[in-house]
């Protein structure tokens, strides 16, 4: 087991803590940004405001910049190499879908969120938002039952063909709905290398070797490197559906622990998110 792991299990409230301030602190910045987006500005301006705006709250480093997809992007359409995830110069449109998502580092800690909205009415969008509350619910139960990772993502993809949607989390390297997360050390400054900061690209890459060694992957993939139950520790994981040109997810941290009670041997880090919140104030109205 990996020390974040025995720390998430053995000291839990100290631990999780710094992750779920840096997950709010995200999501925070996703809710203030998504409220000052407006017709006419770009992903690059919507992917600078996280910046800023986290920037001069603390955040000095990051598993990744931020990004801000839009319109038929949302659900990568016709995305066939990387440099395409990047944000662009398209512009936002009345009624257009966007994606807002961001993995800042704050005081060592690790957070990677996904924010999905939209400017103006949109009852697709409505229904793929609805929608994702199944998958969250799948994924806490089956990842609970010990299942392994491969035949987890094969039961959300079925879960979204049944639904009637894409799989849009396959446009990924490596076709991911999740990744691990860690603690980084702290520096006043670190650089980034297309995008990801270089020091928690050394965590995921020690990761990925001594996970190679014992037979386990922090990527969770539909292959077969991922064909093992989940691994103790902090996994962030996005499933996103697509339907034509519209594109919808989720990103939060799952907790994934040693405890033989069900309960305690995988929860969400947090419950008090736009997304669950949406949710539950859908059930009030109905």
């Amino acid at each position: 087991m990996t020390g974040l792991a025995k720390a998430v299990q053995d000291t839990n409230t100290p631990e999780l803590r710094g992750f779920r301030e840096v997950q709010r602190l995200a999501y925070a910045c996703a809710e203030a940004v998504a409220g000052q987006l407006r017709s006419g500005v770009t992903e690059r301006e919507a992917a600078r405001m996280q910046r800023v705006w986290l920037r001069e709250r603390g955040v000095r480093d990051w598993f990744h910049l931020p990004f801000a997809w839009f319109g038929d992007r949302t659900a990568f359409a016709g995305f066939k190499v990387p440099l395409q995830f990047f944000p662009t110069d398209r512009k936002l449109e009345p009624g257009m879908p966007f994606i807002l998502d961001m993995a800042p580092v704050y005081k060592g800690f690790t957070a990677d969120v996904g924010y999905a909205g939209c400017l103006g009415l949109n009852p697709l969008h409505d229904r793929l938002l609805a929608d994702l509350e199944a998958h969250r619910e799948l994924i806490l139960r089956e990842v609970r039952e010990r299942r392994s990772l491969r035949e987890i993502y094969e039961d959300v993809e079925r879960l979204m063909t049944a639904q009637g949607y894409a799989n849009r989390h396959r446009a990924y390297p490596f076709g991911v709905i999740a990744h691990k997360v860690d603690r980084v050390a702290e520096r006043r400054w670190s650089p980034q290398v297309f995008g990801f900061g270089t020091q928690a690209l050394k965590g995921l890459v020690s990761d990925v070797l001594h996970g190679h060694r014992e037979g386990w992957s922090p990527l969770w993939s539909p292959y077969r490197f991922s064909d093992h139950p989940p691994q103790p520790g902090l996994w962030a994981v996005e499933p996103r559906l697509g339907f034509r040109g519209t594109g919808a997810k989720f990103e939060e941290i799952l907790v994934v622990t040693d405890s033989k009670d069900p309960e305690q041997s995988a929860f969400w880090l947090d419950d008090d998110l736009p997304h669950v919140r949406r949710w539950a104030e859908e059930k009030v109205a109905a």
